[in-house]
């Protein structure tokens, strides 16, 4: 009992030091804790509103709170507000959508496989008017992986070379989908 005491004593500024610090921390993890909550529910709040509020009156005013969500980068209102002016087609420039796609994709803290959903909508978005290399590109992420958005990028590389009349190729990506383990059985 002695010996405690005299440590204790001998290393009183120490443990108190420690004891400090792990109050101090500790009160900035809640801090900060409570600090994105509030973040959270401003952006919920303004998503909300933008949309109760939107009418064809005010699509300007719509369209900047959007894209200002869009560029706030958080995972569950950047990517609804895109598809909400997709949707509804505020911004029809694709080389301006794209840009909001790429901010989602490149910026935004996602799981991996929301990630590769996002990947996969952005080449729908742009299957129509794209060519062959600009569409792989957008899809090579989920090619080269073991998503389970693979076998949906494979059907629509299949599809756009089958529109094209290009059935050996389309061909190719048909037999890549019945290939996989995990492929989706439903193609």
């Amino acid at each position: 009992m002695k010996k405690l005491e005299i440590f204790f004593i001998n290393n009183r500024k120490t443990l108190i030091s420690i004891i400090l610090l792990i109050l101090i921390s500790l009160i900035s993890y809640f801090a900060f804790t409570e600090y994105k909550k509030k973040q959270k529910l401003k952006i919920s709040d303004q998503y909300n509103s933008t949309l109760v509020e939107y009418s064809e009156n005010n699509k300007e005013k719509t369209i900047k709170s959007l894209v200002d969500l869009i560029y706030k980068n958080d995972s569950t209102y950047s990517p609804l507000s895109l598809y909400f002016i997709i949707d509804n087609k505020l911004i029809t420039e694709r080389s301006k959508i794209n840009i909001l796609f790429d901010n989602i994709i490149d910026e935004v803290s996602l799981d991996n496989e929301i990630k590769n959903l996002i990947i996969y909508k952005k080449a729908l978005f742009n299957a129509d008017v794209s060519q062959e290399n600009e569409l792989l590109d957008i899809l090579k992420p989920i090619i080269n992986s073991d998503s389970v958005w693979k076998s949906q990028a494979l059907y629509l590389m299949a599809e756009f070379f089958y529109s094209k009349e290009e059935k050996q190729k389309s061909k190719e990506f048909f037999n890549q989908i019945l290939s996989l383990e995990n492929a989706n059985q439903d193609i």
